[in-house]
């Protein structure tokens, strides 16, 4: 690095090299194991959708890959987007987010509305018409990363780390979404919210003694949630699930108990793609989503679920290094975000499949279903399950 470029970075700067040169230096230098990581998670999870979704729409009558073509869509979008902003610069992007962020409250907001729709005792989709489905709270993950990431990341003159008021404002940026996603009610994407913006505060650099503040204060409130007896019935029958999964094994504890049947019966190698019986016959709800992982763990083995976690590990790992080598405090904390919602996602969701985590909802980052969960024609008569006990007046296999 020459002498006028590292002091042009101390004044807080960022050296832009000329356009032809930027352009050869990017595609010298493609970070082709992030780009692979994130390819073959994708399609794994295609594969995997594909499976859990096809035995129950062939039963319908219905098109057995209408699920793994919508899943193909969407990650051509994904890959598109992906392609632009990774072309883009930062600072552009940067001009962006209070915009990026303001849209995403109203989404929000919307949702809550009479325009949301209510899946799975949540409110927290939008329905456009034509199969166009949307979760506005996916979008304002990536905006709370951002937007953050501006008060924690943009340091004033002769600013080391980020002061207090840069601290609550970060807070205050993370609190409105957090607060409006409780509302629908939908903890476990709430928790993601928590996960990721304590992450940025850590990595940005604030005094321990905040952090340590930080720390307490949250612990409080979850012990005055708990005493006032905010915390939902269900939410503390998935608590005691958790405690004693055995206790009702046919209501609370039945996800539980059924995911870890299906991976336990997958042995060492698995029963082979599309060869699952316990993923054929849908014994775990929202298999294709929520519960994907309960497929790889019966259908590739404990060889290929393992295999998944290590891809998603280099996956992380890469996006770690590239927090590491940001040439400025705004790139690092966004690159932090993005790996703490990622691996705070795939640690719970992982976590739930095997017992060791609440049952929350949240999705596997790249594997699990990002649609809407509701396949073209079902109807409770089209289920040929006959469900007995808690299930007798309400069919577990709904959507």
């Amino acid at each position: 690095m020459s002498a006028a470029r590292a002091a042009y970075r101390e004044r807080g700067g960022t050296w832009r090299r000329p356009f032809a040169l930027r352009v050869v230096d990017r595609l010298k230098r493609p970070d082709w194991v992030l780009y692979g990581c994130a390819a073959a998670l994708t399609l794994t999870g295609l594969l995997l959708i594909w499976s859990a979704t096809r035995p129950g729409l062939i039963q319908q009558g219905g098109d057995p890959s209408w699920f793994l073509r919508r899943q193909g869509i969407a990650a051509g979008i994904g890959v598109a987007l992906m392609v632009l902003i990774a072309r883009s610069d930062l600072r552009i992007l940067r001009a962006y987010v209070p915009m990026l962020y303001v849209v995403a409250l109203l989404g929000l907001a919307v949702v809550l509305s009479p325009l949301g729709s209510t899946v799975n005792g949540s409110k927290s989709w939008i329905v456009l018409g034509g199969g166009v489905q949307f979760q506005p709270s996916e979008f304002a993950k990536l905006a709370l990363v951002l937007g953050v990431a501006v008060p924690l990341g943009e340091l004033r003159d002769g600013e080391r780390r980020p002061g207090v008021g840069a601290l609550l404002l970060a807070l205050v940026l993370a609190a409105l979404p957090a607060l409006l996603i409780l509302a629908e009610p939908d903890l476990g994407t709430a928790l993601v919210f928590v996960a990721m913006t304590a992450g940025m505060v850590l990595v940005s650099g604030v005094r321990k003694v905040w952090l340590g503040a930080l720390a307490a204060a949250g612990v409080g409130v979850a012990a005055l949630a708990w005493f006032l007896g905010l915390i939902r019935p269900y939410q503390l029958q998935r608590l005691l699930v958790l405690a004693d999964p055995d206790a009702d094994p046919l209501g609370a504890g039945y996800n539980a108990a059924q995911a870890k049947i299906a991976i336990g019966s997958g042995g060492f190698s698995g029963q082979g793609l599309f060869r699952g019986g316990q993923t054929a016959g849908e014994f775990v709800p929202e298999q294709h989503s929520d519960f994907i992982f309960t497929v790889a763990g019966e259908e590739l083995g404990f060889v290929g679920a393992g295999a998944i976690l290590v891809v998603m590990l280099a996956l992380l790992w890469r996006g770690l290094r590239i927090a590491a080598r940001s040439v400025t405090p705004y790139g690092t904390v966004i690159a932090a975000g993005t790996v703490c919602w990622l691996a705070f996602q795939t640690f719970v969701n992982v976590g739930m499949t095997l017992g060791i985590m609440p049952i929350i909802g949240v999705p596997l980052p790249f594997l699990s279903y990002g649609g809407r969960p509701r396949s073209p024609g079902w109807s409770r008569s089209a289920c040929s399950r006959r469900c007995t006990g808690r299930w007798a007046g309400e069919c577990r296999n709904r959507q």
